[in-house]
């Protein structure tokens, strides 16, 4: 069978918090529908304060776990974190070169934890310029990108220079920078392409360079041109940069396991929004959001939009003189719909019937809005997407 999962293999170091390092690119290439494959280069104690330890794996093991997953499972794109040593640096760059295939490289030269702690020595830093000589792509932030650069202090200048030096191209982050604006500019031996954005206030940012990294490496995994997959990896950081949960005391992690829908896996549309029309705006309002629908635009009179549990967006369109033909059925899946069926009915929510079995192996209650917009609350559980008689691909093209 052809593979069309991308398989990333991402060498780095662990984070016991499970912040940055091997942890958050685990979930950014699971979240952006490849598989994550790891050679652990570094086991470190570490949570949103600081890192308090950090034990080297042995270079021979590094080698090794690359060695088991390439020689097996294959790999589409390669992303390189902390690396641990010079020593293991050079053997990794090595070991790279000589793949049956060249695949993508994304270089995260990790050097100083969001806490400021120093993850690489100088004699590391020094061997990073080897793996830039393989690398598609480096991603270091100002203060490193400085220091690989040497005396540059120009951003875009140093990485010119890296370009010129080393023949990667050089990704220039801004989130170091100061003021409200955020730029990010790809520096390509032939292409300059920026991209501007509004800054994100948190404290929750730990692990963002590794989850940029891996997700541009999963989005040239999946065959998108280099501008493309930072454009995209860009969105997907600053989702999982409002997602964040919150946690710790410190830079606490963020939310890259809450980004479902936003910059999802390549492979087609996504459902993620709809709109059904309605004439009165508060009565209406009022009704999603007994169902349990988390109101995020309220357009007085006009338009209101709501976030689902699983991300999608439901929305209100306001139109008094529209007759509303109730010709579409709209499902909001919930894991505990007995039970929320009869909260909402002892609160006063008409239901046309209660939770039914269904004979496409679904459970489902039914009801309408004030305007009489079909609404079904259900659970379906694998069953709608793999019910008993799913078609494969082949048979559905073949119609």
């Amino acid at each position: 069978m052809p593979t069309t999962v991308p398989r990333i293999l991402i060498i780095a170091g662990s984070d016991s918090g499970g912040g940055a390092g091997i942890q958050a690119d685990i979930k950014t290439v699971t979240m952006l529908g490849g598989h994550a494959m790891t050679a652990i280069t570094a086991i470190t104690a570490q949570n949103t304060l600081g890192v308090s330890a950090v034990h080297p794996v042995p270079a021979e093991t590094v080698l090794a776990q690359i060695d088991a997953v390439v020689g097996d499972i294959g790999v589409d794109a390669v992303k390189i974190g902390m690396i641990g040593s010079a020593f293991t640096a050079r053997l990794v760059a090595e070991r790279l070169r000589a793949l049956e295939q060249p695949v993508p490289v994304v270089f995260d030269p990790v050097m100083v934890a969001t806490s400021g702690a120093p993850l690489a020595d100088e004699a590391t830093v020094a061997a990073f310029g080897e793996l830039m000589e393989l690398a598609t792509i480096a991603t270091p932030n100002l203060p490193e990108l400085q220091r690989l650069a040497g005396a540059e202090d120009d951003p875009v200048s140093a990485a010119l220079a890296l370009v010129s030096r080393h023949g990667c191209a050089v990704l220039v982050k801004g989130g170091h920078d100061e003021g409200e604006a955020i730029a990010d500019a790809l520096i390509e031996e032939d292409n300059i392409t920026s991209w501007q954005g509004s800054r994100i206030e948190t404290e929750h940012n730990h692990g963002t360079g590794c989850t940029l990294a891996s997700a541009i490496a999963t989005n040239l995994a999946a065959g998108m041109s280099l501008p493309k997959a930072v454009g995209r990896a860009r969105e997907f950081v600053r989702v999982a940069l409002r997602e964040a949960p919150g946690l710790g005391q410190g830079h606490g992690p963020m939310g890259q396991g809450r980004v479902r829908l936003d910059a999802g896996p390549i492979g087609g549309p996504r459902l993620n929004q709809v709109t059904v029309t309605v004439r009165d705006y508060d009565r209406s309002v009022g009704f999603y959001r007994r169902l349990g629908l988390r109101q995020i635009v309220d357009s007085k009179d006009n338009y209101a939009r709501f976030e689902t549990a699983g991300g999608g967006t439901f929305s209100l369109q306001v139109d008094p003189e529209e007759e509303v033909r109730a010709t579409t059925a709209v499902y909001f899946e919930c894991d505990d719909l007995d039970e929320r069926v009869e909260a909402l009915a002892r609160a006063g929510v008409a239901f046309e019937h209660g939770p039914r079995g269904q004979p496409w192996m679904w459970r489902e209650a039914r009801l309408r809005d004030p305007d009489g917009n079909i609404i079904f609350l259900y659970h379906a559980g694998e069953n709608r997407r793999f019910p008993p008689w799913r078609v494969d691909d082949e048979a559905a093209a073949s119609r």
